[in-house]
Formats: structure tokens, sequence, C-alpha cells
């Protein structure tokens, strides 16, 4: 069976950094780089933490093209209360020998997508931001998307306003860009995500597979875990970002439904929220397939397993 082709935008991140690990040692996936945006940190911390996990993994032949550095319109939003000064507090890796590529993020995004079958998946989780440059930049690309899988949004409430999720929040206009680009969308939203909290048993069986993905992983859960519970109060953190890795793992991971999905660039109370019509009282096509209940058990194992494909690999040494 052909491996899937991937191309994974994130902003690591804690969370983005377990998704990385899932996506970069998968038999079923190919990943063809790793794109970086500013988010859960700026750009400059973002592009070195994939590779840092990249080196880590022992996956240091898949490059990492740095992108955009601040969101296409609004004012540059970061989570550092919730990931760190760097956006991967927690961990203590060893010195940097791998180093994101020359060509920008944007420019490998046209250059990749134009040249290839339509045979590829885009999965954002972070911000938008370098999909939708790529998208207004060469519309053409948009053909060669099979399909856009994205952590972001929600149907009922957000996680930094009431209204909106952090990667939609970060750049609605990019977000916007990729949802009206006429391609299949899946989106991953919090009312999903917030169904696989990383609770302390959880990071203790990952602790017992024992490879380098499992220790790095048990580090990054320590920081992420206590600043979900001090900021939200939770027992353990979501684990937003491996939900889009794990779905195209296992196509019947998550339920998902078709909904129209506008995002709300009014710049109001309700500035980049997701508009879901969940019924479809509207009338209106569907723009995504949405999220909407997933096999918690089922996706703690998919992680195990991820963790487990890295034996004998990685340390960053």
């Amino acid at each position: 069976m052909a491996k899937q082709k991937l191309i994974y935008d994130c902003d690591p991140g804690h969370d983005d950094a377990v998704a990385l690990m899932l996506a970069a040692n998968s038999p079923e996936l190919e990943l063809l780089g790793v794109t970086a945006a500013s988010g859960n940190q700026t750009l400059e911390n973002t592009a070195r933490n994939a590779c840092q996990v990249l080196q880590w993994l022992g996956r240091e032949e898949i490059p990492v093209y740095a992108g955009c550095g601040r969101p296409m319109v609004r004012e540059q939003l970061t989570a550092g209360d919730i990931h760190g000064k760097t956006g991967l507090d927690g961990p203590v890796f060893p010195p940097l020998r791998k180093a994101a590529e020359p060509e920008h993020a944007v420019a490998f995004l046209i250059r990749t997508l134009l040249n290839s079958a339509g045979d590829i998946v885009v999965v954002t989780s972070g911000p938008m931001t370098n999909l939708a440059m790529a998208l207004r930049l060469e519309p053409r690309i948009g053909e060669k998307i099979q399909r856009i899988v994205l952590m972001g949004g929600s149907y009922s409430n957000g996680n930094v306003t009431p209204a909106a999720e952090f990667n939609i929040l970060a750049d609605p206009e990019a977000a916007h860009v990729c949802f009206t680009a006429g391609r299949p969308v899946t989106m991953i939203g919090l009312d999903v995500t917030r169904k696989v909290l990383c609770y302390p048993d959880i990071v203790a069986r990952m602790a017992q597979v024992n490879t380098s993905a499992s220790r790095l992983f048990v580090d990054l859960m320590g920081h992420f875990c206590r600043t979900q519970k001090e900021i939200y109060g939770w027992e353990g953190g979501p684990l937003h970002d491996p939900v889009t890795i794990a779905c195209l793992l296992d196509p019947d991971l998550v339920v998902t439904k078709p909904m129209h999905v506008e995002i709300d660039l009014s710049g109001g109370p309700s500035y980049g929220r997701t508009n879901c019509d969940a019924f479809g009282y509207l009338g209106l096509p569907a723009t995504a397939d949405v999220a909407v209940d997933i096999d918690v058990p089922r996706f703690w194992d998919l992680i195990e397993a991820g963790l487990r494909r890295y034996a004998g690999m990685g340390d960053g040494i």
C-alpha cells in the first residue's frame, strides 16, 4: 500500500512536537517536509524547535522550512503562557546541529504541490499563515492539495476568548483563505481534542515505553500539563495537535460531520470564531468535515505505538 504523502505545517509547541513524533516515523506516512510559522512562539523559536525535535528523534534528514513570522493582517499572538519562552520549555536538548533550509516555507509549499500529482495532504496544527500565503501567491496549488487537515477552531467554546480557538484567532484571515480555497477540509477542533487529556496515568504509561521519543514525551508533558492545570484547571493537558496525524493513521478514529464553516473576521468579540452550522439550518453547502467525537483509548494506543517505533533511535546525540 502506498504511503500517504504529507506536508506538516506547525508551530512547535509541546503538542506539535508529539504530532511530529507520529508523522516522522510512521510506515503509513511519507513526511515530505515540515514548515514552521509563528504561533505558539515566534518563528525563530518554532523553526528551531522543529529542528530540535527531529534531531532528537534521529530524523535529521526530514527538511524544515521557516515561513511567515507574523499573521497576514492582525498583530502577532503567541502562547508563551502555555508553551514557555522557548515554545518547548521543559526538555533539555543537546546542541543543535540541524538547521532550517534556506528556502522559505511558502516557496516550498508552492514548489512541492505544483510538482505533485495531487496526492499530498497538508496538515496544519498552528496558524494557517504559510498555507494561506501560498494559496494567495500561487492559486494553482489549490487543485493539487488532496485535503487540508487542521487542528483549529471549535463549534462550541474557544480557549483564548469565549468564541475563538488559538490557532484560528492567531490568524483568522489565513484560516478564511484556506477554508474558502475549494479543497476538502477536515477540521479537528477543541470539541474533540479536549477529550484526549494527558492524565498522569497516561504519562506513566508512555514512560514505560522507554524510547527516545517516549522520554521526550514525558519531559514535554511535565511542562505542558502543569501550565494547562494552572490556566484551565485540568489534571492533564489536552493533546490537541497529534489528533490530526492520528486520524491519518486511523481514518475511523474520529467521527466527523459535514458543516458549513465560516471564519468570523468582524474584529469584534467573536473575531476568529469558526461559525459551524452543525444542524444545516442555513441550507448552505458544507465546507468542512468537522470532528465531533473521538475514540479516546484508540488514540492513546496510536500514541504508544508511535513512541515504540523509535526503539534504538534518537536522543539527539
